[in-house]
């Protein structure tokens, strides 16, 4: 493996959120602990980006090592890997939460930051999703186990389920891919219409089961920018138990490998989200050990079409 030209450090912490501090190019890890909680609910996943980080540490050390998963080293030549730490969450100011998290978005993209988010609950991504598509037009893939498409839930529109409705609305967002839908969730027969209805490709578990992971990469668009929406509950609760509501049936971690090399093949991803982990959930650390290989594997696709 070559060296790196420039000698400078492959790895970059701040002090607080400094995206001044961004190198053009780099992959900019940004930990968004929650943005509009539901008012019956809790902000059950506001523990998972300094969880993630800590399973994280060792890997630092690895950045340029060969990835398996990958096909090459973890992070290419030339690329930088930058912490940019979290966003501060107030619980009492939801929609300040999400003007914090766009405007944090906006300053990084300015710097061509390739975003990885590390959440945080499915609502942080709307705000996100909204820098992102306000940039030029993107396809989302979204991984999960439910196609978050409710208009409201308890009068909240900007909540956990309707992330990837909010996202439709969005005049950047071409194409919606959303794969490993299973089992029951808040989707109701009519949010299901209404999501096919405005174009959302629904793979659900039982189409990738019968084909494969094809259908799913197949489904994406060539050349245009892609967002990858990842909620963990899109693993079989056997791989990551540490979720909110397991239910079985869900996608291995190299299906996910295949998938997601699959569709890099086809398009560049330029941002990575993962959401609704829940630390306290897990088993054995088994969820966390996962999940920190997922924002590995994430890093590692944004640093190849990262600057390009």
């Amino acid at each position: 493996m070559s060296s790196d030209p420039t000698n400078e450090p492959r790895f970059l912490s701040c002090e607080g959120f400094a995206p001044e501090a961004v190198p053009y190019g780099a992959v900019a890890v940004i930990g968004i602990p929650a943005a509009t909680p539901y008012p019956s609910g809790r902000a059950h996943s506001e523990s998972a980006p300094v969880a993630i980080r800590r399973a994280s540490a060792g890997q630092v050390a690895k950045l340029t090592h060969y990835d398996f998963d990958l096909g090459g080293p973890l992070l290419p030549d030339g690329r930088r890997f930058v912490d940019c730490g979290n966003l501060a969450f107030d619980p009492t100011d939801l929609p300040g939460n999400r003007a914090r998290i766009a405007a944090a978005y906006e300053a990084l993209l300015a710097r061509g930051a390739a975003p990885l988010l590390l959440g945080g609950d499915d609502s942080v991504q709307i705000p996100a999703l909204g820098a992102l598509a306000a940039r030029g037009e993107v396809t989302i893939l979204q991984v999960d186990a439910h196609i978050d498409w409710r208009e409201e839930v308890e009068g909240e529109r900007f909540g956990l389920s309707s992330t990837m409705r909010r996202a439709s609305e969005l005049d950047g967002v071409k194409t919606i891919v959303q794969v490993g839908a299973r089992g029951t969730g808040s989707a109701r027969p009519s949010d299901v219409a209404e999501a096919r209805a405005a174009g959302a490709q629904l793979i659900d578990m039982s189409i990738l089961r019968a084909r494969g992971m094809a259908p799913a990469i197949e489904a994406v668009p060539p050349g245009r920018p892609v967002v990858v929406c990842f909620d963990v509950d899109g693993f079989d609760p056997s791989v990551v138990p540490a979720v909110l509501g397991r239910t079985p049936g869900g996608l291995g971690f190299g299906e996910v490998v295949t998938l997601l090399n699959g569709v890099a093949e086809r398009a560049p991803i330029v941002g990575f989200n993962i959401v609704e982990f829940v630390p306290e959930a897990d088993i054995d650390g088994l969820g966390t050990r996962t999940v920190c290989r997922l924002a590995m594997l994430g890093a590692g696709l944004l640093a190849r079409s990262a600057g390009g």
